[in-house]
C-alpha cells in the first residue's frame, strides 16, 4: 500500500471514494509538527497537511488535471513540484532522495495503469544532483472513466451515421442501389442520429 505500512491519516477517509484504492503514500513529521502526506491512488494525487486540534487541509489533483512532476534531487535536499493545468503548483521540499522516486514512480505506474499510451519519467543526473521530470500528455487517453462513470461514445456514434449517409447517398447518385434500398438504409442511418 504505501510507503513505510503506516496507517493512514482518518481525514483521508472523508475524500475517498468507496472504490479507490491507495497505491502508495509518504509522510513528513517534524519533531513538533503534525505530518503532512502525500498519497498516490488510482485516480489522483492527494496532499494532506494535519494542522492540531483535528484541523486539515487537503489538495487533491485528478490525473487527467496532471501537467507535469518536476523533482530535483540534490546532496542535502530535494524539490518536489506537482503542476496541475490550471496553473496551480504543489510545492513540497521535505521528502528526502528515497521518497521523491518512489513517490514519482507510484505516480508513474499509477498513470500507466490508466493511459493508454505510456507515460515516461526523462532523468537528467549530474554530479551532485539528479532531475527527474513527468510531463503527462496533453491529451490523456485512459482506459477507465474516474469515478466509475459510464464513457459514451454519442458524437462519435453520430458522426459516423452521418458519413454513412453521405456515402449512402452517393452510392443512390450513382446507381449502385435502387430506390427502395436506399429509402430503407436511410431510414435506419436516420434512426441512428
Amino acid at each position: 500500500m504505501g510507503g513505510k505500512g503506516e496507517k493512514l491519516p482518518r481525514a483521508l477517509e472523508k475524500v475517498l471514494e468507496p472504490d479507490e484504492r491507495v497505491l502508495y503514500s509518504v509522510k513528513k513529521k517534524a519533531s513538533l509538527e503534525k505530518p503532512k502526506w502525500v498519497i498516490v491512488t488510482d485516480r489522483r494525487i492527494i496532499y494532506l497537511d494535519e494542522k492540531i486540534l483535528g484541523r486539515y487541509e487537503i489538495k487533491t489533483i485528478p490525473y487527467q488535471k496532471l501537467e507535469r512532476i518536476t523533482v530535483k534531487l540534490g546532496i542535502m535536499s530535494s524539490d518536489f513540484v506537482i503542476k496541475q493545468e490550471d496553473e496551480f503548483r504543489l510545492r513540497l521540499g521535505w521528502m528526502n532522495k528515497e521518497q521523491a522516486r518512489a513517490t514519482i514512480n507510484a505516480i508513474k505506474d499509477a498513470l500507466n495503469a490508466i493511459a493508454v499510451e505510456p507515460v515516461s519519467i526523462e532523468v537528467h543526473k549530474g554530479l551532485t544532483s539528479e532531475e527527474w521530470t513527468l510531463e503527462k500528455p496533453k491529451e490523456l487517453v485512459t482506459r477507465v472513466a474516474p469515478a466509475g462513470k459510464v464513457i459514451e461514445h454519442e458524437p462519435a456514434a453520430k458522426e459516423d451515421a452521418l458519413e454513412k449517409l453521405k456515402k449512402l447517398k452517393e452510392l443512390y447518385d450513382m446507381g449502385a442501389i435502387s430506390p427502395e434500398e436506399y429509402e430503407e438504409k436511410r431510414k435506419k442511418l436516420l434512426e441512428q442520429i
